[in-house]
């Protein structure tokens, strides 16, 4: 098993350095770290550079699908591991997609804690140890065969928000799937600017209009005018 890991970011500075350094360190070396930048006006693109080993693409279009898909073109490596630049997987992530893989799942991920201690935060993460569809998340990291993600033809495009809920969707309709009973811990920064109940109620509206067949440049719409930015 060889590993490609793939970054979409857009203003990261505060995060890249951290988890590229973090995944540098890991003893595990036969993977390739490929960070796809939406065209940031921080340094992100110059954190990234600023790493030997890091492939750095840049891509015309601010949108997490099409930035992530971009990714997986340019990955030499027969495993797709995507982890945004707020999440820490575990030291473990090598061994435990290949184990993971070798029981015969064909994509996965973690569960997840956040980096804030609280017990409503301890709550929803709880959740993410079941299968729920509204469990999912990007933050959890996603693992996949490349030949299943180009079978899947990768993240739907039109997403512009919802794109990894989208994505696993479908692919559970074909592929096994499997969540990894470890956690990937992912910042809490959006409760920073945003009270626990406007972030939960509008995830919950988000995830509900999803399901319900809104177009994503709605959802979109809503979910930025009723977050603060964090």
């Amino acid at each position: 098993m060889k590993i490609s890991i793939i970054i979409p970011t857009i203003n990261e500075e505060n995060n890249l350095s951290d988890l590229l350094t973090l995944l540098l360190s890991n003893p595990y070396k036969d993977m390739e770290l490929i960070v796809v930048d939406g065209g940031s006006s921080d340094k992100t693109q110059q954190i990234a550079n600023s790493f030997d080993g890091v492939k750095l693409v840049v891509s015309e279009i601010k949108s997490r699908a099409i930035q992530m898909n971009l990714g997986a073109e340019h990955a030499s490596r027969n495993v797709l591991y995507f982890v945004h630049a707020d999440s820490r997987p575990p030291e473990s992530f090598p061994n435990d997609i290949a184990l993971c893989l070798k029981k015969g799942y064909d994509f996965g991920c973690y569960r997840f804690k956040f980096d804030r201690n609280t017990l409503m935060l301890r709550f929803n993460a709880w959740w993410t140890r079941f299968p729920f569809m509204f469990c999912r998340g990007g933050d959890q990291t996603l693992f996949i065969c490349k030949q299943t993600f180009n079978e899947l033809g990768g993240f739907n495009e039109k997403y512009s928000i919802m794109e990894d809920f989208d994505f696993i969707r479908r692919a559970k309709k074909k592929f096994k799937f499997s969540i990894i009973p470890k956690d990937v811990i992912v910042s809490a920064r959006k409760y920073s600017t945003n009270s626990y109940f406007r972030v939960n109620m509008v995830n919950l509206w988000s995830y509900s209009m999803f399901m319900l067949g809104a177009s994503p440049a709605y959802i979109k719409s809503f979910y930025k005018k009723r977050l603060r930015p964090y």
